[in-house]
């Protein structure tokens, strides 16, 4: 398979290691650098493409992407108002779209155990529930897209929250997110519930980026000569 990598930093440079370990071709890099080398005669050489940027440029990446009809994994998060504009034009064009806000195949387990204690708490107002999350000081966006992933299944699943807040909060309507930046943490993330009588929490902890960088290759694996729109359930087969 024939890879474009769009966004060549630390997590580019880990997605193309595994990506090479697993018998696949990088045809194209692309940073801030070179950024003009991101046409159609380049892209028409890729199978995919592979989209780790920033919030500030994940959007137009991405469209342009779906114009040249190139098969795009997008991994970059704080974007996600746009969403449904990138669904629309994808269907419009007929092309593929993959987005995760981790692809670590263990996140994608945690999610599930997220979901499935959010839901046995549910009736259990007596705890109170919070969030924490810690990342390496280059990620730009606070909270993560991992941490909001996991904020909306837990609301889904426990209606007297209504919003989660970005900091310690004592309301108990608000599921508070409080985040950190320490390097050089890959990433953790804890849910806790906690009451008067005792505490029940849950953490991931990445211990470097071969587990987000090995889920895009599959990722990319399996959205190659698809149409579509798909996350990394269709993947893995959640």
């Amino acid at each position: 398979m024939k890879i474009a990598l769009i966004g060549y930093g630390k997590m580019g440079q880990a997605i193309e290691a595994i990506a090479l370990q697993r018998g696949h071709e990088i045809v194209l890099k692309i940073d801030i650098n070179n950024a003009h080398e991101m046409n159609h005669e380049n892209l028409s050489k890729a199978d995919v493409a592979i989209e780790f940027t920033s919030p500030h440029s994940a959007y137009e990446n991405v469209m342009k992407l779906l114009e040249y009809n190139t098969p795009v994994v997008c991994g970059s998060t704080g974007w996600l108002d746009k969403y449904e504009a990138v669904e629309e034009y994808c269907l419009q064009k007929q092309g593929a779209f993959l987005y995760a806000s981790n692809y670590s195949v263990g996140v994608n387990l945690f999610f599930e155990l997220n979901k499935k204690l959010a839901a046995l708490m549910a009736n259990q107002s007596e705890y109170a529930v919070s969030m924490e999350e810690i990342h390496h000081t280059q990620k730009k966006d606070a909270p993560s897209g991992t941490a909001v992933t996991l904020a909306e299944q837990i609301m889904h699943h426990i209606p007297r929250l209504k919003k989660w807040v970005n900091h310690a909060s004592g309301k108990p309507e608000e599921l508070a997110i409080v985040s950190e930046r320490i390097d050089p943490a890959p990433g953790t993330h804890k849910v806790l519930y906690s009451s008067a009588i005792d505490d029940i929490e849950i953490i991931h902890t990445a211990h470097n980026r071969t587990g987000f960088a090995t889920g895009a290759v599959m990722a990319a694996e399996f959205l190659a000569g698809r149409k579509g729109i798909y996350g990394m359930k269709d993947v893995l087969g959640f």
